[in-house]
């Protein structure tokens, strides 16, 4: 067990006399090292540093002379010694007699940073056994004994602070404040340095596992402690209201096809805006033929796709319903055209997210000055796990990439679907499970007429689809994202001429409600899943 100190903690300046400096990233270590050997400071190097200081004349010790033990295993070992450890974690006056018994001289400062191994991460194709080799175990060793003692020892990680201590050597000594925030940077980065690695190769032998189909994807690998890793991108103007501040943060593991696309025009995204992108984003995404997806609120208001014609989806899905699509987000699976830029041009849009634009339709779009416009890689990932925070808390849960297919639908009633109704069954489940539940989505001709979304009851959400859609509904589809539990929608389902219902099913009531259909003449199909979205 550690014990504490009987020794008041030191507060006073420092003079070091002996530096150990070991770093991959060398930009600025030369001017440095000058410096502090100027100013009577013994410098112990590893490896790689060693050289460049020995070639730019700067005298040092190189560590296996300091320590009489050899470099070896390829470099594995070097600094994981007593000599060097003791040295830096020693309590000057406590343990003394202790240093000077076995040799130990004192470490005043580390300098150190980090193999590479988040660059490294980042190469196509990166094997394991380069990935291994590049996790770092003497550099956070020495950093971590460097930041536990700094009470008497400076711990530096970042080339930015040279500066900062050199001055205050020269000034007669390192303060305590300086070196008690180095030793807060300092544990920051190994922490950062820990937490990438470990999600990273999470992610990686995960997705390795999944390839050589040894994982069960019903059976995701949730770990017992959850480490996630955010770096600052940028601070909002505000959040979801000017009265909340806000920031933007990514994950340095993964790739993010709204936070990595290329704004071609306007200025920078909101929190709502990274929402409501995202929000298109996954759901233009779902289709394989042209398509087009108007988002508002996170919520689509308008969908469609088309065989061949990307103009002809977006005409469908604007029109769909264009009072909510007034001020909206307006995103493509195919590239922005001259003449989809010239519909848009008059209409008022805050963003438009397409995989590529042809040049005279940025011509046109560059006069809304304010419209953003998104390049996106649509050959990214989409979201495996969500994340969502609570008061003290996180939840996690696998992303829904379900498809509904064909012969995942069960026939409930004596009248049978057309094949064009089941492949509009299959376009709308795309975009129900993208809707808030409670959900009711009413579609035709592979195009959204009317949506009901967010609703505390199904029959509402029943009640603001079929208002959305108006005279649209006749011959139509609708789905729901959950099980009728009444016939009571169904009641009012039929007096609007729609044909088709889809449902999950699993209701105490199912069978009353498919004895509804059977009356009044409506198909209905079972999915055997539901669609949440909370």
């Amino acid at each position: 067990m550690p014990t504490t100190s009987s020794q008041p903690f030191n507060t006073s300046l420092t003079t070091p006399k002996t530096a150990l400096i070991s770093v991959f990233d060398k930009s600025g270590i030369v001017e440095f090292a000058r410096e502090l050997s100027n100013n009577n400071v013994k410098i112990i190097s590893t490896g790689g540093t060693a050289k460049i200081l020995t070639e730019n004349g700067i005298e040092n010790i190189e560590i296996s002379d300091y320590t009489g033990f050899p470099e070896m295993m390829d470099g594995r070992v070097k600094t994981l010694h007593p000599l060097i450890h003791g040295g830096i974690l020693g309590l000057r006056d406590e343990h003394s007699q202790v240093a000077k018994d076995n040799g130990i001289g004192w470490i005043d400062m580390v300098v150190c940073n980090l193999y590479p191994f988040e660059i490294v991460s980042q190469k196509a194709d990166v094997e394991i056994e380069e990935l291994i080799e590049n996790i770092d175990i003497g550099g956070p060793s020495m950093i971590r004994s460097g930041a536990k003692n700094y009470q008497y020892t400076t711990v530096i990680t970042d080339p930015s602070d040279y500066n900062l201590i050199l001055d205050q050597i020269k000034n007669g000594g390192i303060e305590f404040e300086a070196r008690q925030t180095l030793a807060i940077k300092a544990i920051g980065t190994t922490a950062k340095y820990d937490t990438f690695i470990n999600s990273f190769l999470s992610n990686f032998i995960d997705n390795s596992l999944v390839k050589n189909q040894q994982q069960n994807s019903s059976e995701p690998n949730f770990p017992s402690i959850l480490n996630l890793q955010y770096q600052l991108k940028q601070s909002l103007r505000y959040g979801e209201n000017p009265n909340q501040k806000a920031s933007l943060y990514k994950d340095p593991t993964t790739t993010s096809p709204i936070l990595d696309s290329q704004i071609i025009q306007g200025i920078e995204l909101s929190y709502n805006n990274v929402l409501d992108c995202e929000a298109c984003y996954n759901i233009v995404r779902e289709f394989p033929s042209p398509a087009c997806v108007v988002i508002k609120h996170t919520n689509p208001c308008g969908v469609a796709t088309d065989e061949d014609d990307i103009v002809k989806a977006f005409e469908r899905a604007y029109n769909a319903d264009s009072m909510s699509a007034f001020g909206g987000i307006i995103g493509f699976n195919r590239e922005c055209n001259l003449e989809i830029a010239q519909a848009i041009s008059k209409v008022f849009a805050e963003i438009v997210i397409a995989p590529s634009y042809t040049p005279d339709a940025l011509e046109i779009l560059s006069k809304k000055k304010k419209l953003r416009v998104l390049k996106v890689d649509f050959n990214s990932v989409g979201q495996t796990i969500e994340y969502k925070s609570i008061t003290g808390g996180m939840l996690v849960q696998e992303a829904n990439n379900w498809e509904l297919q064909l012969q995942d639908l069960e026939l409930k009633t004596k009248i049978e679907a057309t094949k064009e109704d089941l492949d509009t069954t299959i376009f709308g489940w795309k975009v129900l499970k993208h809707v808030k539940s409670n959900g009711i989505l009413i579609a035709k001709d592979n195009t959204t007429v009317g949506i009901g979304m967010g609703q505390v009851s199904r029959v509402d959400a029943v009640e603001l689809a079929i208002k959305k859609a108006g005279d649209k509904t006749q011959n139509s589809v609708l789905l729901s994202d959950a099980f009728f539990p009444f016939r009571d929608s169904i009641d009012l389902i039929a007096k609007y001429g729609i044909k088709i219902i889809i449902q999950p099913g699993g209701s105490m009531r199912d069978q009353e409600v498919i004895d509804a259909c059977d009356e009044l003449g409506i198909t209905m199909y079972f999915t055997g899943n539901r669609c949440f979205k909370h």
